[in-house]
């Protein structure tokens, strides 16, 4: 589709001639007689017709002068971004040898009637590594670690923390060796039960060792209910677990240790025991994207002169990631080349190629004539006859690839031993590549901010640039230390079911935060300190009473009502524009009354009661009327309820 006709210039011929004639006033103040019949200004009338017919002529500009004017300006279309995951891989079986999973192992979603399954590739090597349980120890908070091995091995039911368990006990797993990346079961055997805990919500955590602390491991299923009964505990090894020497034994360690319980929840009044003890592993961790390795990929043949530029022939090149490697070919080899963002610190030896990553094209640097007339070569020339090629890039790419979670579990490439795949969450970071349209609207941002984080804009456009996948930005000052701006950054997510999205969805990841980081880091002004953070979410939970009318279902009645309020009350598209509930605005009784009762339909809003509520700890207080949010706060739905009462049967007549 085209693009809209731009207006360049708005001045029409009236415009024109008034503007000529204070010209005249000020140029030729001998000129007095401005009337219609003086020839002057029929001349200055002609001319001004004439220039109305250029404006005119000039307004209508195709689209590919404008994109044209775009490349003048050295703005160029960003490339889409590939969207990833973590899959689990299951083994059929548990191994006594390592499975080994190679880059580039392919899994999709599943294909149906109308869609196309989704592709995506392994980032790296996966080692599915055996493991087995070769010591347990006890771990009191206060006291001496306890080797519980030996009593194992009799067959005796030993106590997995103190008499009296208090927080911080552990009960420790030595594994023959480090297994990160993998999933691995703990078996126990346990014969003590209802010791005072909620099977449901044990105060119980699984960490494992990476050589200077204890990090949180997550877990699957737990079948013991908190160590009470015999069952199966799986536990998700996080990739920095290392091997390390805990009470005079190397080897990879676990362990479970007793945290506060939840507010309400029972806690441990005698320690839970364990008769039998086994770990192995059932399954390996790792990053896929939605994305296709190419390597190989021939450009051409240089001719030996400066500007030359190349296509691939499978554009787009991704750059989310590692950069392409360009090769020319020598005497001696292939000689690598740096891909830069622009030639203007290149030296005439410098080996520096520069990409259009949408169109897929490398281009080499130019010579330009200087002011005294010498030739300068910004960038070295590849010989002439030199072969060209791309070791190494990345294509594909999309939105298409943010699945939900539980969407990928089919594994398309055939691995020994591996049965099945899922994510546990959902695949994130796909963004489509960049149209016309907004770089039309990029391009005056670019020349107000001349690559310089001034003003809170700046900072706002510069983050966006870093990282597409961001769904909404926000620079503020730093309230307590002057001269210190936070950039909040919030991802975009894709909810499991409608528009509920769990808490941890709404946490940018490691790399999305380095990535703003840096390229904010580099465009700041000296002496401005950066914070690059999530912003503060504050949860809301709303509990309403609603009664049904006469041949209302109070179960569609409530789906209704639940659904509206998990979209209103949304950091993503929620709020009365439904772009994202405005930073800092409070929740108010009326509008929730409003959003409930404008999609329950005849039903009748009873009650509503509003409370605070905290998504990590899942702590509320009282019931309020309005629920006031941080200027750089969003609010986030966290466990509406919502209670139906059907309608009442009509009496006789």
């Amino acid at each position: 589709m085209a693009l809209p006709s731009p207006n360049l210039d708005d001045r029409r011929f009236q415009q024109l001639v008034d503007e000529a004639k204070r010209y005249v006033q000020q140029r030729a103040p001998e000129w007095t007689d401005h009337n219609v019949s003086d020839p002057g200004v029929t001349l200055i009338e002609t001319f001004a017709y004439l220039v109305d017919l250029t404006l005119y002529r000039l307004n209508r500009v195709p689209e590919k002068n404008y994109l044209a004017f775009l490349d003048l300006l050295d703005i160029r279309l960003f490339p889409p971004g590939a969207a990833s995951a973590e899959v689990d891989f299951w083994l059929s079986a548990p191994q006594p040898e390592a499975v080994v999973l190679a880059a580039g192992t392919e899994v999709t979603t599943a294909a149906g009637e109308t869609e196309e399954a989704v592709v995506f590739a392994t980032t790296d090597e996966l080692r599915v590594l055996p493991s087995e349980l070769t010591r347990l120890v006890s771990a009191p908070r206060t006291g001496e670690q306890a080797d519980l091995t030996g009593a194992l091995a009799e067959e005796r039911d030993v106590p997995c923390f103190q008499a009296a368990p208090e927080p911080g006990d552990a009960l420790l797993f030595g594994l023959p060796t480090a297994v990160p990346r993998c999933v691995v079961a703990v078996r126990l055997d346990s014969r003590v039960e209802g010791v005072g805990v909620d099977p449901r919500q044990p105060p119980l955590v699984w960490e494992a060792w990476d050589g200077g602390r204890w990090q949180r491991c997550e877990t699957g299923t737990d079948t013991t209910g908190g160590l009470n009964r015999p069952g199966e505990v799986i536990v998700y090894v996080p990739v920095a677990h290392t091997a390390s020497v805990i009470g005079g034994t190397r080897g990879g360690w676990l362990r479970c240790r007793v945290v506060e319980p939840e507010p309400g929840q029972p806690f441990y009044s005698v320690s839970p025991t364990v008769r039998e003890a086994a770990v192995f592993t059932v399954g390996g961790t790792m990053t896929v994207e939605h994305a296709e390795t190419v390597t190989d990929a021939t450009l051409g043949i240089s001719e030996g002169v400066a500007g030359q530029s190349f296509r691939l022939d499978r554009p787009p090149v991704l750059l989310d990631g590692p950069p392409p490697v360009v090769e020319v070919s020598t005497a001696d080899g292939w000689q690598r080349w740096e891909v830069v963002d622009d030639f203007g610190r290149s030296g005439p030896d410098d080996r520096h190629v520069r990409v259009d990553a949408t169109r897929g094209e490398f281009a080499f640097g130019p010579v330009l004539r200087e002011r005294d007339g010498t030739l300068r070569a910004y960038g070295a020339v590849p010989p002439k006859g030199a072969h060209l090629r791309v070791a190494r890039y990345r294509t594909g790419g999309g939105p298409e690839g943010n699945v939900p979670r539980g969407a990928i579990n089919v594994l398309r490439s055939s691995v020994p031993y591996v049965t099945q795949v899922d994510n546990r969450e959902a695949a994130r970071g796909g963004v489509a590549g960049e149209s016309v349209a907004n770089a039309r609207l990029r391009a005056p941002q670019a020349l107000r901010t001349q690559g310089r984080a001034v003003t809170a804009e700046d900072h706002e456009i510069i983050a966006r640039q870093a990282a597409p996948s961001v769904r909404r930005v926000r620079c503020l000052p730093a309230a307590d230390s002057p001269g210190s701006v936070r950039v909040l950054l919030v991802p975009d997510a894709v909810a499991d079911e409608g528009d509920r999205l769990r808490f941890e969805q709404l946490i940018p990841t490691d790399q999305v935060l380095a990535a703003v980081t840096r390229a904010l880091d580099e465009r700041r002004l000296i002496g401005t300190r950066l914070v690059v953070e999530p912003p503060v979410y504050q949860g809301v939970t709303v509990v309403a009473r609603l009664s049904a009318r006469a041949g209302d279902e109070p179960d569609q009645v409530r789906d209704a009502a639940l659904a509206a309020l998990f979209r209103y009350l949304n950091p993503l598209h929620g709020g009365p524009e439904g772009a994202g509930w405005p930073f800092g605005r409070p929740v108010q009784y009326g509008e929730v009354f409003g959003v409930l009762q404008s999609v329950v339909g005849d039903a009748l809003v009873e009650e509503i009661r509003m409370f605070a509520a905290d998504p990590i700890t899942g702590r509320r207080g009282a019931p309020v009327d309005r629920i006031d949010i941080g200027p750089g706060a969003l609010v986030f739905s966290y466990r509406h309820q919502v209670i139906v009462s059907p309608a009442a049967p009509e009496g006789p007549a």
